[in-house]
């Protein structure tokens, strides 16, 4: 199964999303020539706390379906049994929104030496918007599902595979009880085509893959998907047991049944062998001041620095910012919104002196793990994680090192006298 051959109808894809989203992203390099994947355009979109749908990114690896709303079901399957229409899943149970930092498993795959996987994304593939449906609690506890047992619930997308392949992830009962919904709006509109329409799985504070869009089928089961464990044709488990999983160079992976945590960073500290893709690692990034153009102060000399940080399920406990590529920091303030699954805004007060300087921002979460300082190597591993280190990985998943997404600001001499 070639998963990663060369799909033609991605490139007619993008080029109708590119229009739709009006500059707002652009596509990233795909060495396989497979995804249809678009990144935000600007470092700006990381200096607001909601990212508008015109720059919030795009990412999937099969023709997007047609889908008719009127027509579309979603299967219950497995130790559930019925069906959901889409006027079921809009009219029959409580209408919520979340807001959620969605981030692709690959962001900052670009980064790695040695271009692991596939699409080379920088920073530009993060994003938060507010999705409205239908949570998932009400829909299983219809079905007497109600307890966070063991089990898990796997999603599965509509979209079909030249491969032979289902596009299946499976996620933790708990989680899904807890905050996940059906999504069929984003940000108050429709949701999008490229966003899953008509309805998409979300799944606040984890990764992108794990927010299955064109979603078909719900399947109750006692483990994490397996080869062979759905009632269907194809290959079943690429994706969640193959792909997605987090391990060095020419190494596969064995297939698990389940796992004791889910938070990523807890599996890389060693909890799992060969760690999960689910919940997302703490994070930030420089919005603004942006690079692209130099800066001219303001009267009083000082440059706002503004970004975001983000920790997944976990709360963003500080931020840190350098002005001078890392020598020394100071604790930058958080502000704005504050939910859990979503990115806080950070901002700091620059009394900036003329000429060129690199700007870092470091984040650390509620547990004191704090953003490591570069991409290891790809022959460290784990032990990396000693180092400053964010371990290099075969599909360069979960990276987040802050010196690779440092910006280089230019102060302009306003010949006034001013310094700082």
């Amino acid at each position: 199964m070639d998963v990663n051959q060369p799909r033609p109808g991605r490139h007619a894809e993008i080029a109708t999303i590119l229009e739709a989203k009006a500059g707002g992203v652009s596509p990233p390099r795909d060495v396989a020539d497979k995804y249809t994947v678009l990144g935000a355009a600007s470092r700006r979109t990381f200096a607001n706390w909601l990212t508008p749908i015109e720059e919030h990114f795009v990412c999937h690896r099969n023709d997007i379906p047609g889908a008719d709303t009127d027509a579309w079901t979603v299967s219950l399957t497995g130790d559930l049994d019925g069906g959901l229409s889409m006027a079921e899943i809009r009219e029959e149970h409580p209408r919520v929104a979340v807001a959620h930092t969605m981030e692709c498993a690959g962001n900052g795959r670009g980064q790695h030496e040695g271009e692991p996987g596939s699409v080379q994304w920088d920073c530009e593939a993060a994003a938060t918007a507010v999705w409205t449906g239908t949570p998932v609690s009400s829909v299983l506890r219809e079905y007497g599902v109600d307890a966070p047992d063991d089990r898990w619930l796997t999603a599965i997308g509509g979209d079909p595979s030249d491969a032979g392949d289902v596009f299946a992830r499976s996620i933790p009962l708990s989680k899904a009880l807890d905050d996940c919904i059906l999504a069929y709006e984003m940000n108050g509109r429709p949701l999008p085509r490229e966003h899953g329409f008509p309805v998409r799985l979300v799944v606040p504070g984890w990764y992108g893959v794990n927010n299955v869009k064109w979603l078909s089928e719900l399947r109750l089961m006692d483990t994490m998907v397996t080869e062979g464990s759905l009632d269907r044709p194809g290959t079943h488990a690429h994706w969640q047991q193959v792909a997605y999983r987090i391990h060095p160079p020419d190494v596969e992976p064995v297939e698990n049944d389940t796992v004791g945590t889910f938070d990523t960073w807890e599996q890389l500290e060693g909890a799992v062998e060969h760690p999960y893709t689910f919940d997302l690692n703490v994070m930030s990034l420089i919005g603004t001041p942006d690079g692209e153009t130099p800066v001219t102060p303001p009267s009083d000399g000082t440059v706002e620095v503004r970004g975001v940080a983000w920790a997944g399920d976990d709360a963003v406990e500080r931020v840190e910012v350098s002005t001078d590529d890392g020598e020394t920091w100071t604790d930058a303030e958080l502000f704005g919104p504050d939910y859990a699954g979503a990115w806080r805004l950070f901002r700091y007060g620059w009394n900036a002196d003329p000429g060129t300087h690199r700007l870092l921002s470091r984040a650390t979460d509620e547990h004191g793990r704090r953003q490591p300082e570069r991409i290891s190597a790809p022959e460290a591993w784990r032990d990396a994680l000693d180092e400053d280190e964010y371990p290099w990985n075969d599909g360069g998943f979960a990276a987040n090192a802050y010196r690779p997404n440092g910006v280089e600001v230019t102060i302009e001499d306003t010949g006034d006298g001013r310094s700082a």
